[in-house]
């Protein structure tokens, strides 16, 4: 009987570190959202015309991020301001948790970076078929009627390949600069780490940037009028 309960105490323990294993970036992502919540809540209530420390680093990211926007998609896409600075906090946020000791970033799993991208991909069609119509579909037949035959399942492909490329991009890029760090940290504690962790912290923030980046221009696309 000793041996059979035993046998379930195993059991359980283990799946409850499988389990604990594969839900860790959803609790990441948790921590996050609470980060980004508390941070949101200090600026507004702290927010004047002479900025403070804080409030001088969330205007200078706007400013980049309207300025992207207006780049790619022109000054009628700042109505995307939202959806683009959420990205950006919140993947550059999870990027840079992977440099803290003993946590594992939300963006390092491959579910967090493709839930991201399935966000995109729903939202830009969605403002693309806002926007035109049914003639949102003539961005899928190319550019000459006789040609769509060949063109529509290009796009189609096209299109649907769009969130695995922002997913594994992130994911691949995060998670193997967090799993170098760690390795590195283990022979080597407080020597190589340090100088990795600043190669890091640029990665986090360029990743950060490409997604964000790559979101503008879909979204220019879907949007754009034919004539």
């Amino acid at each position: 009987m000793e041996t059979h309960l035993s046998g379930w105490s195993y059991i359980i323990k283990n799946f409850v570190k499988y389990d604990a294993y594969h839900w860790e970036h959803v609790v990441s992502a948790g921590v996050v959202f609470i980060i980004l919540t508390i941070l949101a809540v200090i600026v507004k209530s702290k927010i004047s015309l002479i900025p403070n420390g804080l409030q001088q680093v969330i205007e200078v990211v706007v400013e980049g991020l309207l300025q992207m926007i207006d780049e790619n998609i022109g000054p009628h896409g700042r109505k995307y301001l939202p959806l683009c600075g959420a990205l950006a906090f919140f993947i550059f946020v999870s990027n840079f948790t992977g440099m803290l000791p003993g946590f594992q970033p939300a963006t390092s799993n491959f579910n967090t970076t493709l839930g991201c991208a399935l966000v995109v991909f729903v939202y830009y069609n969605f403002e693309g078929i806002r926007e035109n119509g049914v003639g949102y579909l003539k961005h899928f037949t190319g550019p000459i009627p006789l040609l769509a035959p060949i063109m529509i399942p290009i796009e189609i492909v096209g299109h649907l390949a769009r969130p695995f490329s922002l997913g594994i991009r992130l994911f691949g890029n995060i998670s193997g600069e967090h799993v170098v760090t760690l390795v590195f940290y283990g022979m080597v504690a407080y020597v190589i780490p340090a100088p990795l962790m600043i190669i890091g912290l640029f990665a986090a923030l360029l990743q950060t940037f490409v997604f964000v980046m790559l979101t503008t221009i879909y979204l220019a696309g879907a949007i754009a009028h034919d004539h």
